[in-house]
């Protein structure tokens, strides 16, 4: 196996106004999320977020403690959300082992033990998106489903942005320090995701766009409501929203999105929305 990682420091907006494509992809877009028999992930500096992916194919996958942790397991002070995009898996943390299906979650407290990706099938291989956070209490590992999910559906297909919001690793469902993951599916025929745009001054957030076809494109869009900006992005990449960013997408086809949050609150309706008109 292999462990990749690197390191993404935060950005003043002052200055994000002036990047340019280039600099704004190298900052802010995570490209590279899975490849066979290998971690993948980003440290980044906005709330100490962890963004990463798991695709054991030919072996099992150790979640590594990468060098910035300086700690002996990853998991040492850190919470860990997981879904599973891909082929059935099995996700092992310590003597606990968790079987996920597509579109599946796992919440894994803080704690001093392995944590080991595996998939049920080399030629459907499990791929596992993960976030992370660090964490000062230790809470339950629990697997969590659509079918525990807080669900708010939103939008009309006349807007173009009818979408099932799913609240699964959310304090309405489970304790967590600080981390909350959802997922959102937008229905066909929509392409646009939060919108109205907002803010969230106590939180950072980073999405991950999928099930997206390879011959079609999202374009996210990113910076402060008066200086917005914009990433194409593809199937299966991840983007990073800081606390000042809005964070909103349309693509050219309908998909679906998991989305991550750390910071101050675990408050979901902490939000300072624009409105459409008035964003520039």
């Amino acid at each position: 196996m292999k462990t990749n990682y690197e390191i993404r420091y935060a950005t003043n907006p002052e200055d994000a106004r002036h990047y340019d494509t280039a600099r704004l992809r190298r900052d802010f877009l995570v490209e590279r999320i899975f490849a066979a028999d290998e971690v993948n992930m980003v440290y980044s500096m906005y709330d100490r977020m962890v963004v990463g992916g798991a695709m054991p194919v030919g072996e099992e996958l150790l979640l590594e403690a990468i060098d910035p942790l300086k700690a002996p397991f990853f998991t040492t002070r850190r919470e860990v959300g997981i879904y599973n995009v891909g082929g059935p898996g099995r996700v092992t943390v310590g003597d606990e082992v968790f079987e996920l299906g597509y579109k599946e979650a796992l919440y894994i407290g803080r704690g001093d033990r392995n944590v080991v990706f595996a998939s049920q099938q080399a030629a459907q291989p499990a791929k596992f998106y993960f976030n992370s956070a660090t964490a000062h209490a230790s809470y339950p590992c629990r697997k969590v489903t659509k079918a525990d999910a807080v669900v708010a559906r939103m939008g009309s297909l006349e807007t173009s942005n009818e979408r099932n919001i799913n609240k699964m690793l959310v304090n309405q469902v489970l304790p967590t320090c600080q981390l909350q993951m959802g997922m959102t599916e937008l229905a066909t025929g929509s392409v646009w995701n939060t919108m109205p745009a907002h803010t969230h001054s106590r939180r950072m957030e980073a999405y991950f766009y999928f099930e997206l076809p390879e011959d079609h494109a999202v374009c996210h869009f990113m910076g402060e409501p008066q200086e917005t900006r914009h990433l194409w992005m593809h199937n299966e990449q991840a983007v990073l929203s800081p606390e000042w960013s809005i964070h909103s997408a349309a693509a050219t086809h309908n998909y679906t999105f998991i989305w991550g949050m750390a910071g101050e609150n675990l408050d979901y309706g902490d939000q300072d929305f624009t409105q459409i008109v008035d964003l520039r």
